[in-house]
């Protein structure tokens, strides 16, 4: 699956470049017991040593960093790769990344060393220089769009990192994606970027929310151009930031690019079934964050920890955390217990807080808490080792046996009993790679997670087609809008072959509607706008052979700004978006009017022309309030910018099918139908006498379409 994803992201971005690792500082001198490598400024406090060798010999070898002009012993020992104080092990050309104190920069130290303290010998160093420009975040462009999509100045924290600051979108959209690719503008080309949780699906609404990006695989920012909020299923920029090369030479490589891999997704294994009782977890260096999630009645607990026995699950003996959402108060809790005995805390005996036990012994930090849709969720953290007398250590290259409970809280707000309990034995391997085992959750709201840890990733399949691997990341082709529910859509009076008497046609761009709009007329949904045939939202036009047709079009003339520039034509694909569609998705696809063929072949859209909105009324109610279209069109007003409109005409031929569609070249799902009659049935009202007039136009052998003008 890795080797998938990293294949398909070479296919679109081509060889990678050379591996980068910041900042080149030179070659460790080589010294003494064999050490040598390469070393390399990460950050302001980060040093990154490439092929790191050292034999492991020396009586006391530490790594330091010092501010005087000879290598000495008076400089400050850094911690190891591990966060070790110990003396140095063997190093067999391996990756280290160090870090210097706090307060501590590179613009401070003059030299980094192997040093051992007990012959005051230097094994190996490096010279830091007095100008080093170390690598540093650098900020970028501001999003502005459509779709209220707005942020401050995007910072790229490091070539696989990009922090929004204050990012806004209004969430109408059906498929917006964060979206990078070549060059300096979107694409279809691109490829997805996970959000801020991990997730893919369509974004949902911001409101000024910061939030951290990171780029999937080994892409980096030195293969992109822009970044962007991308409509997919429609082609659509709701607006891009580009990523200029010259200001992001120097940012720092991420930890995955230095081979540090901290875990992003979660564990998660289910507890009891009947309850939706889980436990999540991420190692994250010397602790461990859990995330308790249970359907909990009022004044119920849960907890889960480690057994009282290092070989199978039993409860005395066991270090558990408790923890409840008070749903009055909304308040969370997560308390580190002792069980001495199956019993009700008292005194110093039973299932009792730590705290009860001894003073500043509870060893769990509350990260988060909340009620979700009857859903009590609890994230707290420990740390790995056993903090005092009354923890049990949490291993990371074993399997250790758990042990958990519900029940109700006493009026101390202890455990008193537990009504369900682990019957059996149970363990888990705690440092194991991420495997989600539990159901995809239902409590969240749309688009969110619970806070204070990363997102769960998606249910692994029970069935896998080893031969057929899917890529985790990789361009797609466009896929089709989802079908919506049923909803009784307002009526749209239908244009009728006889009206208007002069054919003419005023095409202008409008909002969707709501729920009894462009989606419940379609059958799709739309992205927000729709296209407007002389006021009436996506009405069906019906028109007569022979007869030409005027198509007054103004959809917006520039093509820089693609959110507001829709070409109008007149084809038999009742989605549209031409514009975007492979070759392949081109065969059988006719166009009629609204395009003009050059002599190497391109269709170039002639239907363009200033852009008209029917644009609503900010104040007034939302569209679904309105009980019929006449009402909501009454609420809208025609706003036009400067300029000519474009013309399309059109005269529909015996070899016209019997519907077309009028759509948007460069986007999918904007307009509706034209249904082709033979001839045209109208009866009108003479005083009491009724005429029903025919029209049977003459069909020559060959009639075509004029060309679109402007």
């Amino acid at each position: 699956m890795r080797f998938a994803a990293a294949l398909a992201l070479l296919c679109l971005f081509g060889t990678a470049q050379a591996q980068y690792f910041g900042k080149d500082l030179g070659a460790l001198s080589e010294l003494h017991h064999g050490v040598r490598g390469r070393v390399f400024a990460v950050d302001s406090r980060t040093l990154y040593i490439k092929d790191f060798t050292y034999d492991g010999e020396g009586p006391a070898a530490y790594f330091y960093v010092g501010t005087s002009k000879s290598i000495s012993g008076s400089g400050t020992r850094l911690r190891d790769e591990r966060g070790a104080s110990a003396p140095l092990r063997r190093y067999r050309g391996e990756p280290v990344t160090l870090t210097l104190p706090e307060g501590t920069s590179l613009k401070d130290v003059k030299w980094f060393s192997v040093w051992c303290d007990e012959f005051s010998v230097n094994f190996g160093d490096v010279r830091i220089p007095r100008d080093l420009e170390y690598p540093r975040p650098a900020k970028v462009g501001a999003l502005s769009g459509v779709h209220g999509v707005s942020s401050d100045n995007i910072v790229v924290v490091d070539a696989q990192t990009l922090l929004i600051p204050n990012f806004s979108y209004d969430g109408e959209a059906p498929d917006a994606k964060f979206w990078v690719g070549r060059g300096d503008k979107p694409s279809p080309q691109g490829i997805r970027i996970p959000d801020e949780n991990g997730k893919e699906t369509p974004l949902r609404r911001y409101d000024r929310k910061t939030i951290v990006l990171t780029l999937p695989g080994e892409l980096t920012v030195f293969d992109i151009g822009y970044f962007s909020v991308w409509c997919e299923a429609f082609t659509v920029n709701f607006g891009h930031v580009t990523l200029p090369s010259t200001k992001l030479s120097n940012v720092p490589p991420s930890l995955k690019m230095l081979g540090v891999s901290p875990q992003s997704k979660l564990n998660c294994e289910v507890l009891y079934e009947d309850m939706a009782f889980e436990v999540r977890w991420a190692v994250a260096g010397d602790s461990i964050v859990l995330q308790l999630v249970a359907k909990l009645e009022d004044g119920e607990y849960m907890s889960f920890g480690l057994s009282g026995d290092a070989t199978s699950s039993q409860m005395v003996g066991g270090d558990v955390a408790v923890a409840w959402v008070d749903k009055t108060s909304l308040k969370g809790y997560a308390h580190d217990y002792y069980l001495d005995a199956k019993s009700q805390c008292a005194g110093v005996r039973g299932s009792c807080p730590d705290e009860r036990l001894g003073a500043k012994t509870n060893s769990l930090r509350l990260l988060n808490a909340a009620l979700v849709n009857g859903y009590s969720i609890v994230t707290y953290q420990r740390g790995l080792r056993a903090a005092d007398q009354l923890d049990r250590a949490i291993y990371t290259n074993v399997s250790q046996p758990i042990i958990w409970a519900t029940g109700p809280l006493n009026s101390r707000n202890e455990v008193s009993y537990h009504s369900h309990f682990l019957k059996g034995d149970k363990s888990i391997e705690f440092g194991r790679p991420p495997v989600w085992n539990c159901p995809m959750p239902e409590t969240e709201e749309e688009g969110k997670e619970p806070a204070g840890v990363p997102p769960p990733p998606p249910p692994r399949k029970q069935e896998v087609v080893e031969d057929s691997p899917k890529p985790a990341y990789k361009p797609n082709p466009v896929p089709p809008p989802k079908p919506v529910p049923a909803v009784e859509p307002w009526e749209i009076p239908p244009i009728q072959c006889h009206e208007p008497a002069d054919g003419v046609f005023y095409a202008q761009m409008g909002p969707t509607g709501g729920k009894q709009g462009y989606s419940a007329i379609t059958g799709h949904v739309g992205w927000g706008i729709s296209w407007y045939i002389n006021g009436l939202l996506i009405p069906e036009i019906n028109v007569v052979r022979g007869r030409k047709y005027t198509f007054v079009v103004e959809g917006g003339s520039n093509p820089d700004v693609p959110a507001r520039y829709h070409p109008f034509y007149i084809t038999n694909d009742p989605v549209g978006g031409y514009f975007h569609r492979s070759q392949e998705e081109r065969k059988g696809v006719e166009i009629y009017a609204g395009v003009r063929q050059t002599r190497t072949g391109e269709l170039i859209p002639t239907g363009v022309g200033r852009l008209c909105n029917w644009t609503p009324d900010t104040e007034g109610p939302e569209a679904d309030e309105y009980p019929s279209f006449g009402a909501y069109q009454r609420s809208l007003t025609l706003v036009c910018e400067e300029g000519n409109p474009g013309v399309v005409t059109w005269i529909p031929d015996k070899n016209t099918p019997d519907t077309v569609y009028y759509q948007c070249f460069t986007h999918r799902h904007l307009g509706w139908k034209i249904n082709v009659l033979d001839e045209c049935d109208v009866v009108e009202a003479e005083g009491s006498r009724v005429v029903e007039r025919v029209v049977q136009p003459e069909m020559p052998d060959l009639l075509q379409g004029e060309e679109s003008v402007q």
